[in-house]
């Protein structure tokens, strides 16, 4: 490419391009665990300021994207699932995603503080610093446990809301936070797991690449082992009823199936060729990886429910389990 095909290249940016700086798939469930974290929390909180909350935690999380995106356009170039990205794409200069993730991020941080709690805001920027600085500079490059490690950052909304509702976070926002922490490595390495290649070529030691798929298949095992039961706490301490234990208990099981199904297939083994279209490489996999596929779409289906059961619970009035004994 010659520089003045780059030069044309970078001032093309359309709004659309910013939007998609924000990972607005990502920040769905973000809004969506951190609007749950909210509501659930007890007490009550001013519509407005609660509206106002969620565009914080929504905000944040677009943030942390474009100064992901930002510090790693070089990387993502590399990769089938992230080149269409606005700054690997070159649609966006890195120097432009990085501004606007810091102006987002001051932005939600002090909104948040202002209108709610500055403990709820402290969360939040913790939430942005720990994403795009700790993981995405030091862990993501260093170690095949970028996942595990990384993952308190996409677990933090829930507290984040109910901070905001209560100027607290008391042990059950940390059960929520708990169950997103164990979905994030079976969730993640079963991506990574038809994605080992990307992975490989982009110098990313994901435990695909690190461990071999075997042994990232074992551990989907062991973590979903531990995740399903977190899962299905709720509904047996008092935070849950009976919709949840319905939903944690089936769904659970479904997720175990898959997780088993997946540790006694070869899924991994062989990666996957290029594929046509970026956005195809995340579900048209070969008939060997489809046991990952099938696990990490089901992952993001249990775990909305799981939240979903939440908040219908919570707004429909249901009773706790342990409070009709």
């Amino acid at each position: 490419m010659t520089k003045t095909t780059a030069d044309t290249l970078l001032t093309t940016a359309q709004p659309e391009d910013y939007f998609q700086l924000l990972k607005p798939r990502v920040m769905s469930l973000v809004v969506f665990t951190g609007a749950t974290g909210l509501v659930v929390a007890p007490g009550s909180i001013n519509p407005f300021v609660a509206a106002i909350a969620i565009l914080c935690i929504a905000v944040g999380a677009g943030a942390a994207g474009a100064l992901n995106m930002a510090l790693e356009g070089e990387t993502d170039a590399l990769m089938r699932r992230t080149r269409g990205r606005p700054v690997a794409a070159g649609r966006v200069k890195k120097n432009d995603a990085m501004a606007f993730g810091i102006v987002l991020s001051l932005f939600s941080v002090m909104l948040l503080g202002m209108n709610t709690s500055w403990f709820a805001a402290g969360l939040l920027a913790l939430t942005i610093v720990y994403y795009a600085g700790f993981y995405t500079l030091m862990l993501k490059r260093r170690t095949p446990q970028n996942i595990v490690i990384g993952g308190a950052a996409g677990a933090l909304p829930p507290v984040i809301g109910w901070a905001a509702a209560t100027g607290s976070a008391p042990w059950q926002a940390w059960v929520l936070f708990l169950i997103i922490f164990l979905w994030t490595p079976p969730h993640s390495w079963a991506l990574a797991l038809y994605s080992a290649g990307d992975y490989a070529k982009a110098g990313i030691p994901m435990m695909p690449v690190a461990r071999g798929a075997k042994s990232t298949r074992l551990q989907i095992l062991i973590y979903s082992l531990i995740f399903v039961p977190v899962a299905v706490a709720p509904a047996l301490i008092g935070m849950a009823g009976w919709i949840y234990l319905a939903v944690a208990g089936v769904g659970g099981l479904g997720f175990l199936g898959l997780a088993f199904r997946l540790w006694r297939s070869r899924a991994g083994d062989e990666s996957d060729k290029d594929t046509v279209g970026r956005e195809a490489a995340l579900y048209d996999v070969k008939a060997q990886a489809k046991p990952a596929r099938n696990l990490f779409m089901f992952s993001i289906l249990y775990l909305m429910a799981l939240f979903s059961a939440l908040l219908v619970e919570t707004l429909s009035g249901v009773a706790p389990i342990t409070a009709s004994f």
